[in-house]
């Protein structure tokens, strides 16, 4: 005899969409904050870049410049850090494999060697690329990721432009990316339980998973876990191989 699985109490349910209705207000209102005050920021795009320890190089999300992740890289090289920018990323619309492909440039240019990727979004997509790319990947120490759609968004298909659409799970790029599974053990994602723009979550097989006990897309980025987990990747001694389980 089949038994019907218990439906939650109604209250509950209430409960959890209130919760998360408040989540996604607070999380736009951290976007709308940060992005106001990019687009006011004069900060020189050298400004964080001297410092002894580990260099780091800061890759923003779609539609982001790198004065939206500025708050980060001041942590950063408040710890001692140089702190690199790309700004030919603008506000990252590109495809990902071009992305990838300026940031390794830049990265030979500059010389920089054993470096930690610190990434919001798409960005972290294409520190993935990098890392799976022969010469730069070994250039690049390990990436740690903030709310990346490694699997992809079913809203993706929703959106109005085609850099939005692109992170679709049937997108070619994710599917290639999907299928580069060596480089997971180099990357660290960290993720909200419930963020609004990436409903299947970012869980990455391979990689160290950080879930943390909140929701949002952008406003994790000020999460102190964040920092925490960038000491770990900076203080170990060679990247660790990750077990395939949320921690948080």
């Amino acid at each position: 005899m089949s038994s019907t699985p218990a439906r939650p109490p109604l209250r509950a349910l209430v409960r959890g969409l209130w919760e998360r209705g408040v989540w996604w207000v607070r999380d736009y209102a951290y976007a709308l904050r940060t992005q106001i005050g990019a687009a006011l920021d004069r900060t020189p795009a050298d400004a964080y870049a001297t410092g002894s320890g580990r260099p780091v190089v800061m890759l923003p999300g779609i539609y982001e410049d790198w004065r939206f992740l500025r708050p980060l890289a001041q942590a950063l090289h408040a710890r001692g850090h140089p702190v690199h920018v790309v700004t030919a990323l603008g506000r990252n619309r590109w495809p990902v494999p071009r992305a990838a492909a300026h940031v390794a440039r830049v990265l030979q240019e500059r010389d920089l060697r054993d470096v930690v990727l610190v990434a919001h979004s798409k960005g972290g997509l294409v520190g993935k690329h990098l890392l799976s790319e022969t010469g730069t990947g070994e250039r690049v120490r390990a990436l740690l990721a903030v709310a990346t759609p490694f699997g992809g968004s079913r809203y993706s298909r929703l959106m109005p432009t085609r850099a939005l659409r692109a992170f679709a799970a049937s997108d070619p790029v994710l599917r290639s990316l999907a299928g580069i599974t060596a480089v997971n053990a180099r990357i660290v994602s960290v993720y909200a339980a419930f963020d609004p723009h990436i409903p299947e979550g970012s869980e990455l097989a391979g990689a160290r998973n950080v879930r943390l006990p909140t929701g949002g897309h952008f406003r994790i980025l000020a999460h102190p876990r964040v920092l925490a987990e960038f000491d770990r990747l900076a203080a170990d001694p060679a990247p660790d191989a990750y077990p395939n389980r949320p921690l948080t």
